[in-house]
């Protein structure tokens, strides 16, 4: 396995050069892998090189695609880029005024031919000198058909048949529409930064009697940290002193504070209110759950939907196409109809500005990108886009049941003593029976006991495997267990019907009642159910290792449709490949589970959904997603997500293609003018990168 770099690509505008960039580099001997990530202007690099000699191989590929584009492999990203993007449009604002003003004297007065020619000259030359520098610069490297040469090769077009207003008229709504495209894209790459802006800037360590403000790179396992009121905490670690409230909401994505003190787990990204915390670290920062979490959604780009792969492939054949379609266009009517030329070009021109494909290119990385970061703003970690589209898609949703469904908590929720005992007495019975078992079903009985057992008082103690416990005191004889052992000891008692496990007493060879230890369902998880099936899916399953009338009890409570109980791990994964035969052909498998030992099955399904994943490196190293907290209602929350984000993404589809189109075939008639052409592309695009915007906010609604 090769390291993995990230390096910052400056002044990344184009999402085609991107894709190119993308597959150049993922071509070259020791790369593994490479990509792009247009929404954050970032490469991530798998490669069996170091980093100095990676680094001078993405050079080598930017200086044959974009020269203009520079790498970083350190940054302040709090402001990457800022400072340049922000003089790269105030320099392209003050462009276009100075060409407009030129623009506006040859219209207004128009002077004899040569003076007024010049003056179109000039303004064309000072408000598209960067998009013909581009056009001239990417043709001597072999590549033609972006849309540099397309407006370049269209505007030249314009002056060449006299149309002189128009040619520079174009390319000034053009690099308009470009510098309010450029204000789109970085407001939208800021606010995918300020989503993420969780990561630490500094640690307080503690050196002797002296706090020294360090990085949390710097701070290492076993070392002490200072939390400050107000401050976010830095590093996983383990309070040492002190007490305070924690804003959980940048991991979790819930508003309400915890309550932490001395002894408690604290995680990096949690935000100190009110106390004052001494921390001892257990982690170095490269392994917290914040880093971790950080490089989750920082590499979801490199798991592109199917949506957005094929639009990069299908931009790739399309403009050359549109391209041959315009020479035809401006060569074949003339021929065969005996037209004027210059009529048939004006409208090849047309033809010429619509064909790019930006609107496409650009705006769907960002629907995607925006919804993995709307995503996460709930506490929902996305590791692709693929994995967010496939959400739409839910044919079967199968959960595990403890932990997931039930909160995995075993608690004794009733004591049904009989004949002369009471329920003290027969509560004290059992935690003599369980005094020396560590099972959840003894633990849960010897804490609602709450008192020390003698255990001295013990002659012998049986341990019978699959039914339950035998002992002698000095006084008694005591069985307790499953109905199985009653019958098998001969005691005389009637089979409990309950939710529960069932722990039946008898004490001197007499039954004397039984205690109910159940695990109880979680708040949200009847609505969670609900929920999904309003959306459609109809097939809710459960898989678990307890017993059949438990199983079955709480299928039946939480409205599912089918529970599997009793199975061992391997099993799971069997009854897993069983209901992925059953499913549609075109729907998705989802699984649900802790996280913690449901690899196996997490890993056979078509989506594997980890909960409660908060500070648990299996659940985020395992799952597909992950969900922060022990909320089933955020897989309701993530569906509703996924199809608000595609959403969005196909109403960028259907604008571009269908005004794209319209356009064509105005043009191809002799209808369209260069100022519709130039709404096809440049318009379009800009509507577009505005609508995938709404990805980040409009998850707001989705809880």
């Amino acid at each position: 396995m090769g390291q993995k770099y990230r390096f910052l690509l400056k002044g990344l505008d184009c999402a085609q050069c991107a894709y190119g960039i993308e597959t150049e580099l993922g071509g070259l001997e020791g790369i593994k892998s490479a990509h792009v990530n247009f929404a954050k202007g970032v490469v991530l690099v798998e490669s069996d090189h170091d980093k100095s000699n990676t680094m001078d191989m993405v050079r080598k590929v930017l200086k044959k695609i974009e020269p203009d584009i520079s790498i970083m492999e350190d940054w302040d990203e709090d402001s990457e880029n800022a400072d340049d993007k922000k003089d790269g449009v105030g320099k392209g604002w003050i462009r276009v005024a100075v060409g407009t003003i030129l623009l506006i004297i040859a219209v207004t007065f128009s002077f004899r031919h040569p003076i007024n020619l010049s003056l179109f000259l000039f303004s064309y030359i000072i408000i598209g000198y960067n998009v013909l520098k581009k056009a001239v610069t990417n043709i001597s490297r072999g590549k033609i058909f972006d849309e540099n040469f397309l407006m370049g090769i269209a505007t030249i077009g314009a002056f060449a048949i006299g149309e002189y207003p128009e040619g520079v008229a174009v390319l000034l709504f053009y690099q308009i529409g470009e510098l309010f495209e450029d204000m789109a894209v970085n407001r939208s790459r800021k606010s995918i930064a300020e989503l993420m802006d969780i990561r630490p800037d500094y640690a307080n360590l503690l050196q002797g009697e002296d706090i020294v403000r360090v990085s949390p790179d710097d701070v290492q396992p076993g070392e002490t940290i200072i939390i400050r009121p107000g401050e976010k905490v830095p590093l996983d670690g383990h309070i040492l002193k002190g007490q305070s409230s924690v804003d959980t909401s940048s991991l979790t994505g819930e508003s309400v504070p915890w309550t932490i003190r001395e002894g408690d787990e604290v995680l990096g990204g949690f935000i100190n209110i009110n106390g004052l915390l001494t921390v001892q670290v257990s982690k170095p920062f490269g392994q917290s759950t914040l880093s971790k979490i950080l490089e989750l959604v920082e590499n979801a780009g490199k798991n592109k939907a199917p949506t957005e792969s094929f639009i990069t492939r299908f931009a790739g054949y399309y403009t050359p196409l549109v391209v041959f379609a315009a020479l035809t266009m401006a060569v074949m009517p003339p021929l065969v109809t005996g037209d004027s030329f210059k009529v048939w070009i004006y409208n090849a021109l047309v033809f010429l500005v619509i064909s790019c494909p930006c609107a496409l290119v650009i705006s769907i990385p960002l629907g995607f990108f925006g919804g993995i970061g709307g995503a996460s703003r709930h506490g929902i970690l996305v590791k692709g886009g693929n994995y967010l589209e496939a959400m739409t898609g839910i044919d079967t949703v199968v959960f595990d049941k403890t932990g997931t469904l039930t909160k995995g908590v075993f608690r004794v929720t009733e004591i049904q003593p009989k004949g002369d005992v009471t329920e003290e007495e027969l509560l004290y019975f059992a935690a003599i029976a369980e005094s020396h078992s560590t099972h959840p079903l003894a633990t849960s009985i010897l804490s609602e006991y709450g008192r020390v057992i003698d255990k001295t008082q013990i002659k012998s103690y049986k341990e019978i495997p699959g039914s339950g416990i035998s002992i002698q005191t000095w006084e008694h004889s005591i069985l307790a267990g499953n109905f199985a052992l009653m019958k098998k000891m001969g005691i005389d008692c009637k089979k409990v019907d309950s939710m529960g496990t069932i722990v039946y007493m008898a004490v001197d060879g007499q039954y004397k009642g039984h205690i109910i230890v159940s695990d109880e369902i979680k708040e949200d998880s009847i609505r969670t159910i609900k929920e999904l099936k309003s959306m459609g899916i109809k097939n809710l399953v459960m898989l678990t290792g307890d017993t059949k009338e438990v199983g079955e009890k709480v299928s039946e409570m939480l409205g599912l449709n089918r529970a599997y109980t009793s199975l061992l791990p391997h099993e799971k994964v069997e009854r897993m490949e069983i209901l992925a035969k059953e499913k549609g052909s075109k729907g998705k498998l989802v699984f649900v589970g802790d996280g913690i030992n449901d690899a196996p099955v997490l890993a056979r399904a078509d989506i594997g959904i980890a909960m409660g994943g908060l500070g648990s490196d299996a659940a985020i190293e395992a799952a597909d997603i992950v969900l922060m907290t022990d909320e089933p209602y955020k897989l309701a929350t993530t569906i509703k997500i996924s199809k608000m984000t595609k959403k969005i993404v196909w109403q960028n589809i259907a604008l571009a293609l269908s005004v794209k189109g319209i356009v064509l075939i105005l043009g191809s008639l002799g209808i369209a003018t260069m100022w519709s052409a130039v709404f096809a592309d440049v318009g379009v695009t800009l509507i577009a990168v505005l609508n995938s915007i709404r990805a980040l906010t409009l998850t707001r609604q989705a809880h």
